[in-house]
């Protein structure tokens, strides 16, 4: 049995495991950076270790430090918890050589699934839908233009290494795709030092639905049910909710033994996620797979009654899924709000600084994950994520009733958040009619005064 885990994260993930972690008895080692030093995981850990100053590529993405860190405290295993080096291949490979489990996949199966091309022709193998595109990178304008004509506009530029919306453009014509493929070269490039690119038919208007993976090492792959999370702006989705009001029965399952499929052909094992996009007839497309815990896990373990942290370790450590897919039920319905120290009246500037009062609601139905609480100080170095408000019934308007209250309870003082919007979104029709796609806040944000967003 692993004995020790060190946590590469911070924030609430980084709690998050903690507490998983003190269930099970294992014993825990943070590290953390210079500006992390008071945060609660540093606190409540067993164990830490300060490995670099406060900029994330001099500490959470050194995995030198990383790595003698774990050496020098002994640990069994290390948890990457998303972000950082979750994804990294060459981290989880450097775990393997050092005889130290990562808990996720192998290092195989993160680099097949984060090379989206590779991604792509993998499920395609598996007879998982994907969006005409693009076999590969583009290398050049003149050959994005003849892919783009074959398919038809508009299309869709993606980085081939990468995520949250960066590298990422849509080209409605000849001129503007010109355009847009080099401004998503020199993105991906400087986001991701990768500036390869490729391209998608681009579906207006869908759903973006995920589906989460289990996989332990004995051959057992099942899935947990979807989330939705067609709420998102800038593509960094801001509320997920479990199950979707938009799939039927019947389409939930097709869709789940797709996932399935795509996670066997990458050999895959732990936890890990299918995502797709839902056009409004029902028609389904592979677009990535996050080969990590998402944030939005708590939504799918509250409507499961499964516990995604404990199961990534207990898989990791060899164990077998103690259920099979005919065990797997949804009793609940679950959304999960984001909040993020940004200001939504002013295009989500991120607000860093120190909170002053913090109350997180509570009652029966709530959830609250956060690292936060009253004298924090936010650094500026990082995401701007602070907490997460996860509600939960047993009907999508009870959720969404609750969600309202809970958001009302919720109070911080200091910094501005998205709080104030994500109220507004739980009293809007098109939400509350479950009808809310990825082009959502768009239109939402223009029929909505702004007003009703500052604090």
């Amino acid at each position: 049995m692993i004995q020790k885990i060190l946590i590469a994260n911070r924030g609430e993930i980084a709690l998050r495991i903690v507490r998983a972690c003190r269930e099970l008895g294992i014993k825990t080692l943070a590290v953390y950076s210079e500006a992390d030093a008071q945060s609660l995981h540093v606190q409540l850990a067993d164990e830490a270790i300060c490995i670099g100053g406060p900029r994330g590529a001099d500490s959470y993405l050194r995995a030198d430090r990383i790595i003698a860190a774990a050496e020098i405290a002994d640990v069994d295993a290390i948890h990457p918890g998303y972000g950082f080096l979750s994804e990294n291949a060459k981290f989880a490979a450097q775990c393997e050589a050092c005889n130290i489990k990562f808990i996720g996949p192998r290092s195989k199966s993160i680099e097949m699934m984060g090379d989206k091309a590779v991604a792509k022709d993998t499920v395609k193998k598996a007879k998982v839908p994907t969006v005409p595109g693009s076999d590969g990178p583009v290398t050049t304008e003149t050959e994005a233009i003849k892919i783009a004509r074959k398919i038809g506009y508009p299309v869709i530029i993606k980085a081939v290494a990468g995520g949250g919306g960066r590298g990422m453009r849509i080209a409605h014509n000849d001129v503007s795709l010109a355009k847009e493929y080099n401004v998503a070269r020199n993105e991906a490039e400087k986001a991701f030092g990768n500036g390869a690119v490729y391209l998608e038919k681009y579906i207006e208007k869908p759903r973006h639905i995920e589906f989460q993976i289990l996989a332990d090492q004995h051959g057992k792959t099942v899935h947990l049910g979807e989330r939705d999370c067609s709420v998102q702006r800038r593509h960094q989705k801001l509320i997920e909710e479990a199950p979707s009001p938009f799939l039927t029965p019947a389409l939930r399952k097709e869709m789940g033994k797709a996932a399935v499929r795509a996670a066997q052909a990458a050999g895959y094992q732990n936890a890990g996620t299918i995502e797709f996009l839902v056009d409004a007839k029902g028609n389904y497309y592979f677009i990535e797979m996050n080969t990590r815990i998402q944030v939005e896990h708590p939504v799918t373990e509250e409507i499961t009654g499964i516990d995604l942290i404990k199961q990534q370790i207990l898989v990791a450590n060899g164990e077998k899924l103690s259920f099979d897919q005919s065990d797997i039920t949804f009793t609940k319905h679950a959304i999960e709000c984001r909040i993020n120290a940004e200001d939504p009246a002013r295009n989500f500037v991120p607000s860093p600084g120190t909170i002053g009062l913090y109350y997180a609601p509570g009652g029966h139905g709530v959830r609250v994950d956060s690292h936060v609480y009253s004298g924090y100080q936010i650094p500026p170095y990082y995401d701007s994520m602070i907490g997460k408000l996860i509600c939960y019934g047993s009907t999508r308007k009870i959720a969404i009733e609750r969600s309202y209250r809970a958001l009302s309870e919720y109070l911080i003082r200091g910094v501005k958040t998205t709080i104030p919007l994500q109220k507004a979104i739980m009293s809007d029709p098109t939400f509350m009619e479950g009808k809310a796609t990825t082009a959502y806040m768009e239109e939402f944000f223009a029929r909505t005064p702004t007003d009703l967003f500052i604090q």
